[in-house]
């Protein structure tokens, strides 16, 4: 790979013919990253090819993109020979799963509803089983940050005062191979505490004494990544991900007293948990490391995944370190699933769709009785406010996120998010006030939460209405996401918000579910593709959460 060339040299790494009888064993990294002895042989970059092991015959792994830097120490043949062997062993299964996805769909559209599975039933019923206990660094989880991988965050996430950092590979990052690469790095380097940054101005970052627990998100099941290749087809997004962190940290993570921990997106079943179960499985015999190091929280973000949270928790419950209210892909899920059942799924202004709505309640109360019946944390979802220079906006923003805090606190959450360090103290607080010195209120069962399929479907239910400024709202953000997006930005601050991939996408989505369903505004003009800016005042709606 290199930066000179006008159309970048890929780096071609070739696979020979290995024994089937004998098992891949792969040993991650030491803490000074010294090659084991176990570990396949590798041999220095010579004319752009490389041997590494394949777990099925001969194989081409292909890197394709620019010269990156950190690409040579995190795409080494021996991480790449583990991320061949991941996709060779599980994206066989993947596939099976994200067509079981379209079927789904089509039931859906054909009028068939989604319930609680009879089939899963006694585990549903059988109280006797639990999941495992919290791993280090996650038995407080109070207050979570989230956010993108990029150096300067990394530093100022860990040192924001939150209990967990979620590291975002997913919803937060554009897929440049920079940042795949670069995000990484930065989880290397966070991991042994040498991260640190000098700007251009010349202000210091470093790591403070007391720093958050890394959780790290990688892609979804359905995202592939492009940039590298397997016989021509690319990997799993998902496992390229998990697998580079993996690889390079699991061995320092567990010298420093923590361990590799994830944030499972965009699930919609438990075969797909029980798929990322089997990955973790073989993972970990493949690193040599102990059975159950691992640890997952699960979002739950999508309508589907809301009736088998109990049989998700059951599959990883050996992995397992809670549940998460994935609140906007959680919406956007609704809109994409529901798209041919008419108007009673149309949602109104994103900024009228609180978790006050019928619908989102029911999700966010049986998310939280089904936790802590396992004994599993329940983390609220994402208040994506960030400060603002005005001081009487500030002070509206800062009563939103307490009473959008305190609303999940009272109702037994263990924690939530938040998408900037401004807002830290805010949840801190709240959730302070709740839970004094205990570290999680686990405890509290929620008996009293019993939830139907009705309630779980009630989007009619929800109170609001749909406006032009809601509509300018959404247009706006959905482009000025993608502008950045596409320049390689996945978190950006609109109208006040941290936006990510998941409130563009409700963004987007909304529009076009206005317009599929002839929807009316307030002041009854239909919402068309021609929609005549007439008599609003130009302005966008406040999408508070």
């Amino acid at each position: 790979m290199t930066t000179t060339a006008p159309h970048p040299r890929p780096l071609v790494v070739a696979a020979p013919q290995r024994a089937a009888a004998r098992p891949l064993r792969v040993v991650s990294p030491s803490a000074a990253s010294a090659p084991s002895a176990a570990t396949p042989a590798a041999a220095a970059v010579v004319a752009g090819s490389v041997p590494v092991t394949s777990p099925s015959g001969t194989s081409t792994v292909r890197v394709d993109g620019p010269d990156v830097a950190g690409a040579r120490e995190i795409l080494t043949p021996e991480a790449l020979t583990f991320l061949a062997e991941l996709h060779d062993r599980f994206a066989g299964r993947r596939a099976e799963l994200l067509a079981a996805r379209h079927e789904r769909r089509r039931r859906l559209a054909n009028g068939q509803l989604p319930d609680f599975l009879p089939e899963t039933k006694h585990i549903r019923d059988d109280r006797s089983w639990r999941v495992a206990p919290p791993a280090p660094g996650l038995v407080d989880r109070r207050v979570e940050i989230t956010g993108p991988t990029d150096r300067k965050m990394t530093v100022n996430a860990l040192n924001s005062g939150a209990k967990v950092w979620l590291a975002d590979l997913e919803d937060a990052n554009t897929p440049h191979l920079v940042n795949v690469v670069d995000g990484q790095v930065n989880l290397r380097d966070a991991v042994r505490r040498t991260i640190s940054l000098t700007t251009p101005e010349g202000k210091h970052y470093a790591l403070g004494e007391e720093t958050a627990t890394i959780v790290v998100r990688p892609r979804g099941w359905h995202l592939v990544e492009k940039h590298v290749t397997v016989d021509g087809e690319p990997m799993v997004g998902a496992l390229v991900d998990f697998g580079l962190y993996l690889f390079h940290n699991a061995a320092e993570l567990l010298a420093r007293g923590s361990g590799p921990y994830f944030y499972l997106p965009k699930l919609e079943n438990h075969l797909e948990a029980r798929l990322w179960h089997d990955v973790f499985a073989f993972a970990e015999e493949a690193l040599g490391i102990a059975r159950g190091t691992i640890r997952a929280t699960v979002l739950i973000e999508t309508i589907m995944a809301a009736f088998e949270m109990e049989e998700i928790l059951y599959e990883l419950r050996e992995y397992s370190a809670g549940l998460n209210a994935g609140r906007w892909d959680y919406l956007f899920s609704v809109i994409k699933k529901f798209r041919d059942s008419g108007p009673a799924y149309v949602l109104p202004d994103r900024a009228d769709v609180t978790m006050a709505a019928p619908f989102m309640r029911a999700y966010t109360e049986l998310l939280v009785r089904t936790c802590h019946k396992r004994g599993a944390h329940a983390i609220g979802g994402m208040s994506a406010f960030i400060p603002s220079k005005d001081p009487v906006r500030n002070a509206e923003v800062e009563a939103k996120v307490r009473a959008d805090k305190q609303r999940e606190a009272d109702a037994g959450f263990d924690g939530s998010w938040v998408a900037h360090p401004g807002m830290v103290g805010y949840v801190r607080d709240v959730f302070d006030g709740v839970l004094g010195t205990c570290p999680n209120q686990v405890w509290r069962t929620r008996e009293d939460v019993h939830v139907t399929v009705r309630q779980l479907l009630d989007v009619a239910a929800t109170p609001g209405r749909v406006t032009e400024a809601g509509v300018r709202t959404n247009v706006a953000v959905a482009l000025r996401y993608l502008e950045a997006w596409l320049g390689g930005r996945g978190a950006v601050a609109i109208f006040g918000l941290m936006e990510d991939a998941a409130t563009a996408e409700i963004s987007r989505s909304q529009i076009w579910q206005w317009i599929r369903n002839a929807t009316r505004l307030d002041d009854g003009r239909p919402v068309t593709h021609e929609l005549d800016p007439g008599r609003g005042d130009g302005g966008p709606a406040d999408p508070g959460r």
